[in-house]
This record gives C-alpha cells, structure tokens and sequence, in this order.
C-alpha cells in the first residue's frame, strides 16, 4: 500500500510539473503566433489581436472536446503533446515558406489556421491533467487548484521567457522549435513515469524519439532554410541580418544599391536616399537664424548626420534613436559607414538610445533645429510619436527662431494621413510649410516644416550655401506645389470636405487611417 501511494505522489507531482511546463509553452506560442504575424503581416497591434483571440478560442473549443476523452488520458495527453510540438515547432518555419512562395493573402490564412489549431490542441491538455489528477490525487479540489496554479504560474514565466530570452537570443524560427521541442520532451517524460499502464509503449517511445529528433534537427538547420525562404521577400541578396531586442534588422545589396530594411520596412536605399535627406534637412537649417544645437529624432543609419555636418556652425547634435544596433551598424558597416561618410566619429554628436518621447518628457535642453526622422505611425509604438501632445514637446523643445522638419509619409499614396499630421502639428501650435519630393525607391514622400512664428513664404528667400546633389532653390519652390488630387481641400467619398481631427494619445485615429492608405501598396 506504501509502494502504491508513493507512486501515486510522484504521478502527481509529475502531472503537477507537466502543466507548469505545457502552459508556459502554450502562452509562448500564443504571442510567437502574435510576433510572427507583425513582421510578416504587420499591424502589431492587430495581428496580436487576432492570434490571441483565434488562439484563445481554439483553447475554449479544445476543452470542449476534452470531455469525450474520458479513457486512455495518459496516452490521449502524450499524443497531444506529441502534435502541439511537431505543428507549433514546423509553424514559423512554414509561414515563412508559405508567405515566399505562396500568393498573397495565403500566408494569412495559414498563421491564423495554425493559431486556432495549436489553441484547440492547448485547450485539450489541462482538462486531461486534471482528470488524471482526480484519479490519483487525494481530492478533486486539491488537485484541481493545484494543477491550475501550476498552469497559470507558468503561463506567466513563458511570457517573461518570450521577452526576454527566446525573441531576442534565438528569433522566431529557432524558438519555435525549441519550445516545440520541450512539448515533446514533456510528452516523453510523462509516459516514462506512467510506462506500467501504457499499451504499445514502445510505439509510443518510438514516434516520440522520432519528432524529438526532427524538432532537434530544426533547431540547427531550420533558420538557415526559413532566411532562404525570407530571402524571396526581399528584391536583393541579404549581406546582413540581425534580430534585435526592438526590431529586425536586414541589408540588401545589388550592384551597388544598398537598402536598409527594419521590421520588413524599407528604410532607405543608397541610389536615391541623398534626395529625401537633403529635403529634410537643408530647407531646416537655411531657415534658422543660428543653427548651432540640433536634435535628430530617430536617424540612426547617419544620414541625417552626414548632411549635418555640412555646417561649421552646428556646435553639437543630440540624436535619439532607440536600437544601438542600428547605430553600431550605420558606424561599422562598410557599406553604411562608407554612405553616411563615417558620421558618427565626429566629436559633436551625442547619441542617446531612448524611446523618442520618453526623451522628450525628460530633456531640459532647448535646440535650434529639430530634425524627426522616424518610421511611419503603422503600429501602436509609432503612432505616440505622431500625436499632438508629442509635437507639443517638440514646440517645447525649440528656441525662438528655431525651425522643425518632420517626415510624415506619403501624401499620394496616404493623402489623409500626412494631412492629419499637418493639421495635429499646427494644433500643438506651430505653424506649418509642406513639402513633397520623388524620392523613386518609395515614391512621392512628404515632409511638414514647423516654427512657432508664422512661416508664410518662408522657403522664398532660402539659399543653400552647402554643396547637394538634388536641392536648390529653384527645386525646393517646386516641392511646395501639390496637385489637386493630393492636396489639402481633399473630399470625402460623399463629396464633402474632408474635416481633419488632431492625433492624440487618447484618439489615435492615424493607426485605421494609415493601415487603409496603404493596404493596396
């Protein structure tokens, strides 16, 4: 009887662990699914939505079904585990191969398929625990809170794990095979402890040893085959790539164009990037009276820098740019280093790696020039960066006489969107110029110059005294004109006009705006 209850606690203890195990490998699956979804798909904040959603129910739909096993629980956990590891470990891998050779749309599909199909599987396994538990615990409420603290508790440490650990030191394609891989090794452990009661172990043992080995072998060969697939995303052959703790970083060269891309985004490419920097920053600097302290919001590639230190009279520059990755690449990248003329080895600038407007909130400093070069408001993080109480800062932040530039995407391809930000920066109480140039690696490119005085015919009287190889003063009088279908008095669908709203923290109505202006490009 001893012996018998002795087993009886190891088999618990033993269920006990599995479902701190299984759960912290389910909630990592969950926002891999969500992480996977904002590189590939974009949209962060609506691919989390969906994956945890889609997963959420697939778990509500898989305890559904848990109440028809009601025998052979060990061997039914096992191969649940069993699925749970060979799908979930195969999934990024696949989606990267799906999203490469397969039409568009398709790779949506299957992630969320793949979503709901891992969720279901999930769901299935606690309530088979707590079965299993009842049946060897001492009574159903002491083994049912305990298998669920032990589900919950781990929940929250495959979260942490996630963040801090598996995203940033092993990417999406790796850590999906290693946690795949744990779901098999827990699969295995618990039928080694409940072999006397298996039948056909041997094949269980089999089959288990086999997707061990096949998940193993993905942990090494799996990423380099996925970057072949990626490969196919992008126009040229990929000479970097790193996985940041913010972002992925990828560089493409062909014949010379080298192209920078964040997250998938294309950054800038080196056959026509002088012709977007040179518009934000010369217009800026012949504007101001005294440009001798300068912010750079974002420009971590040392562009913007390059043109900078056109100017003897520049005394320093604060950039802010949240990724050191970025600016240890820009400053040790040959191709980089070699396009932004090694522009982080001048003595005046100060690099600040912080988030834009946490800077911003916390600088005591006042400048004569303020430069924003920062991706577009496509996520939830961006946007903060595109509101009024941000631009509000940025006014500040500027000396009297000062001038801001601040590029504000497409307003061809996303009339309403730069518009909106014209308007949100003139409510923060700045008055506004706008500018658009062809910049051909992304087509018509929009910019808003702001001061706190009025800026009426303030680009007439402009000179460049620096050498460019695009901007002069007959092109910038021309970057000023927009055609009718572009420009401000847009209308709605219905023919009236278009009323525009200031971006805010609290109403951030760029994010829906952004994400129809661009779904067709």
């Amino acid at each position: 009887m001893k012996t018998i209850n002795e087993l009886g606690i190891r088999q618990s203890k033993t269920i006990y662990w599995a479902s701190g195990i299984v759960s912290i490998c389910g909630i990592i699956f969950e926002v891999l699914f969500g992480a996977a979804g904002s590189y590939i798909l974009g949209d962060g904040v609506k691919q989390y939505t969906l994956t945890i959603s889609l997963f959420l129910t697939g778990m509500g739909i898989g305890a559904s079904i848990s109440e028809r096993v009601t025998k052979n629980l060990i061997p039914s956990f096992i191969w649940i585990e069993y699925a749970i590891g060979l799908i979930g470990g195969l999934s990024t891998f696949l989606f990267f191969g799906v999203t490469a050779f397969l039409p568009d749309g398709t790779d949506a599909i299957f992630l969320y398929t793949i979503t709901l199909l891992v969720g279901g599987l999930t769901g299935l396994e606690l309530p088979i625990l707590i079965r299993k538990a009842n049946e060897i615990g001492v009574t159903l409420r002491k083994s049912t809170a305990r298998v669920l603290f032990s589900d919950y508790a781990g929940g929250l440490i495959g979260g942490l794990l996630f963040v801090f650990l598996l995203r940033p030191e092993f990417g999406l394609v790796k850590s999906a095979f290693v946690v795949g891989l744990i779901n098999v090794a827990v699969a295995l452990w618990v039928l080694f402890y409940f072999r006397k009661e298996i039948k056909r172990f041997r094949l269980h043992l089999t089959a288990g040893i086999g997707f061990f080995i096949i998940l193993f072998s993905g942990i090494f060969w799996g990423e380099e085959m996925a970057f072949s697939f990626e490969q196919r995303l992008y126009r040229d052959p990929i000479v970097y790539h790193e996985q940041t703790d913010y972002q992925q970083i990828i560089l493409t060269k062909e014949q010379g164009d080298v192209r920078l891309f964040l997250d998938g985004q294309l950054q800038m490419s080196s056959t026509d990037e002088y012709r977007y920097h040179e518009t934000l920053v010369h217009p800026t600097i012949a504007a101001t009276d005294s440009p001798e302290k300068v912010l750079v919001l974002g420009g971590g590639d040392g562009l913007v820098l390059r043109e900078l230190w056109k100017y003897d009279d520049i005394e320093s520059v604060d950039l802010v740019d949240l990724d050191p990755a970025v600016v240890d690449l820009a400053s040790t990248h040959y191709d980089l280093s070699r396009l932004n003329e090694n522009a982080f080895e001048d003595e005046r600038v100060t690099v600040h790696h912080a988030d834009a407007f946490s800077f911003m909130e916390s600088v005591d400093d006042f400048y004569d020039v303020i430069i924003v070069d920062l991706p577009d408001p496509n996520n939830e993080s961006l946007n903060k960066l595109y509101t009024l109480q941000f631009y509000q800062l940025l006014r500040n932040a500027l000396e009297p006489g000062g001038a801001i530039m601040i590029q504000s995407t497409s307003p061809t391809f996303a009339t309403e969107v730069y518009w909106t930000i014209d308007h949100t920066v003139q409510e923060a109480g700045l008055s506004t110029e706008n500018l658009h140039v062809d910049v051909p690696s992304f087509g018509d490119w929009g910019f808003v110059f702001a001061q706190r005085e009025e800026t009426d015919d303030v680009f007439e009287e402009l000179s460049f005294d620096v050498e460019t190889r695009f901007l002069d003063e007959d092109v910038l009088q021309g970057l000023q004109v927009f055609g009718k279908d572009i420009d401000r008095e847009i209308e709605t669908q219905n023919g009236e006009p278009f009323e525009y709203e200031p971006n805010t923290l609290i109403n951030p109505i760029l994010l829906q705006m952004y994400e129809k202006a661009w779904v067709n490009y």
